[in-house]
């Protein structure tokens, strides 16, 4: 599978799944995803899943510290509800990287591992997200502004070009080249970019 370079230059998020530790699945339930995965999981990359992917990272290292995170210790709550805008985008990304689901995730053993109920929708909070971890109760909220990372302006130019059956090959391939650019410079020009990026603590 062929895809762009950068891909692998987007920090992988390490978690621990205490459900693939306790099945054998990993060594000591450890599981590292990179950005191709939750690009494999969309089907496409985007500005919307590129940010999904890096305000879940955030947001993680914000309430874990130097821990590694725990899959399925987390529950994600949105603002706004689950057919709103990319809201199901995002939420499918959040779903793979943290375990949390709403109620078809895995249902657990003897009390133990439920990854349901862990993702909720319409909450009353500030900002889109809400990350909450089960044990302390510890969260932040978050948000993307991918505005600020604007297109380059022959983008939307070429891709209604594109939409419609009238670009040439070079300006499919230069829409594409655009396109993944923008997605590029929000995950490594403006990962760690807090005008982009909100993480809040939640007191």
């Amino acid at each position: 599978m062929s895809y762009p370079s950068f891909f692998d230059e987007v920090p992988p998020l390490r978690m621990r799944d205490p459900l693939a530790a306790f099945l054998g699945a990993t060594e000591g339930g450890v599981i590292e995803y990179r950005y191709i995965d939750a690009v494999r999981l969309a089907g496409h990359s985007c500005p919307t899943v590129a940010s999904a992917y890096r305000l879940t990272g955030l947001a993680l290292a914000a309430l874990y510290g130097g821990e590694v995170p725990e899959r399925g210790g987390v529950h994600v709550s949105f603002r706004d509800s689950r057919t709103a805008g990319v809201t199901g985008v995002i939420a499918n990304v959040v779903s793979l990287l943290t375990g949390a689901t709403v109620d078809t995730g895995f249902k657990g053993l003897a009390g133990r591992f439920d990854r349901r109920d862990l993702l909720a929708f319409d909450a009353e909070q500030p900002l889109d997200l809400r990350f909450r971890r089960v044990d302390s109760g510890a969260a932040v909220d978050v948000m993307s502004t991918l505005r600020e990372v604007p297109a380059n302006p022959r983008m939307m130019p070429l891709m209604h070009l594109c939409l419609a059956g009238q670009a040439s090959t070079d300006e499919v391939q230069e829409f594409r080249r655009l396109w993944q650019d923008r997605v590029r410079r929000v995950l490594l020009e403006h990962g760690d970019d807090p005008g982009v990026f909100v993480v809040r603590p939640v007191n």
